[in-house]
C-alpha cells in the first residue's frame, strides 16, 4: 500500500506514505490498513495530508558555516552555544531561525515546524549537522538515522585515559531514575545504547576519543564515558567533583586552564550519509572549534 501511494503522490517517498497510513491519513475503504497491506482490486483508497503549518519562529540572518549545500540538503558544521531548535528560552538565535533566513523555503517542510531538522546536537556540543530542503530529503534521510544506516563520528577530550587503545560501550540508556533532566545507565526504563571508542591521542591527566556512535540515545555518549569511569572535559551534569583535583595531581599547570573550560569538549566530527537523491554515500568533516583546539594545543604543550 505505503508503494502505491509513493507513486501517486508526487515528491512522496515510501517512508512518507507509510507515515500517513500508520497515523490513519489515508484509509481503504475508510478502513485504517498497515503500510505493508497488499491492496486487492476494487478496493477504494482515500485520505488527506495536512497542509503545511506556519512556523512560529522568525528567519534570523545568523551566519552559518556551511560545508555542503545543493538543492536537496545543507550541511553545517554548528557552533558551540547554538540551539538547534526553538524551545522555551530559546525563541531566537537558533540553528533553524538561520536556516529560514538562508532556505526561506524550508518552512513548513511535510507539515512540520522543525524546517527540515532531521536529527540534532546538544546545545553546547558542535560540529556536522545536516538539513534537508525538501520533503522527499526529509523523509529519505529520516529513514536512514531511523534504520541506522548514517555512521556519525565524534570527538571527545576526556578526563584520565583507559588502559586499552580502543573498546565498546553497550550499556542500556534511560532517564535518570531520580532527575528527569538527566539520562543514565542506571534507568528503570533503558533502551540499547552501543559506543565504540579508540584513543587518538594520550595526555598527562586526559586524552582524546574518537567515538563510532552506533545508537542515537540522549546523552549517549556524555552518559557513557560517566560509565567508564571518564568524563568529557567541562561537562557540568554528568562530570565528577573529583576529576579536576585528580587531574590538578597529575598535571597541575592544566588545573587552572580546565576549570575555565564552560561547556563539554565533544565535537560531531564526522557524518556520512547516503544522498537522497542520488543515493550517492558522502562523507563530511568538521574541523574543530577553536576551543576544543586551544585546549588540545595546552595539553599536548604540557
Amino acid at each position: 500500500m505505503d508503494t502505491i501511494i509513493a507513486i501517486q503522490i508526487d515528491n512522496c517517498s515510501r517512508s512518507f506514505a507509510a507515515t500517513l497510513i500508520r497515523n490513519g491519513k489515508i484509509t481503504v475503504d475508510g478502513r485504517t490498513k498497515k503500510p505493508g497491506y497488499t491492496v486487492k482490486v476494487g478496493e477504494q483508497i482515500a485520505g488527506w495530508i495536512d497542509p503545511p503549518q506556519t512556523p512560529v519562529f522568525i528567519p534570523q540572518d545568523i551566519a552559518l558555516s556551511i560545508l555542503y549545500e545543493d538543492d536537496d540538503l545543507i550541511v553545517v558544521n554548528k557552533t558551540p552555544g547554538m540551539v538547534v531548535h526553538p524551545a522555551p528560552g530559546h525563541s531566537h538565535g537558533t540553528l533553524a531561525n538561520a536556516l529560514m533566513y538562508h532556505c526561506p523555503d524550508l518552512a513548513g517542510i511535510s507539515g512540520s515546524l522543525r524546517p527540515g531538522i532531521v536529527h540534532r546536537l546538544d546545545k553546547d556540543t558542535s560540529g556536522v549537522l545536516v538539513v534537508a530542503k525538501t520533503s522527499l530529503a526529509m523523509h529519505h534521510l529520516s529513514e536512514q538515522f531511523k534504520s541506522r544506516q548514517v555512521n556519525k563520528r565524534y570527538l571527545a577530550l576526556v578526563f584520565g585515559a583507559p588502559e586499552a587503545d580502543h573498546g565498546r560501550i553497550d550499556f542500556p540508556i534511560g532517564r535518570h531514575p531520580q532527575d528527569r533532566k538527566k539520562m543514565s545507565v542506571n534507568s528503570r526504563t533503558p533502551r540499547a545504547a552501543l559506543t565504540y571508542w579508540q584513543v587518538r591521542e594520550r595526555y598527562n591527566g586526559a586524552c582524546l576519543l574518537e567515538i563510532d556512535l552506533r545508537t542515537g540515545r540522549t546523552h549517549q555518549i556524555r552518559v557513557h564515558c560517566r560509565a567508564i569511569g571518564h568524563p568529557l572535559i567541562g561537562d557540568c551534569v554528568y562530570g565528577r567533583r573529583g576529576d579536576i583535583k585528580h587531574l590538578g595531581q597529575l598535571n597541575p599547570g592544566m588545573k587552572p586552564i580546565v576549570e575555565t573550560v564552560n561547556r563539554q569538549m565533544l565535537h560531531a566530527w564526522q557524518l556520512k550519509i547516503s544522498h537522497p537523491a542520488t543515493e550517492q554515500w558522502l562523507t563530511f568533516n568538521a574541523p574543530l572549534p577553536d576551543d576544543m583546539t586551544r585546549l588540545i594545543d595546552c595539553f599536548r604543550e604540557s
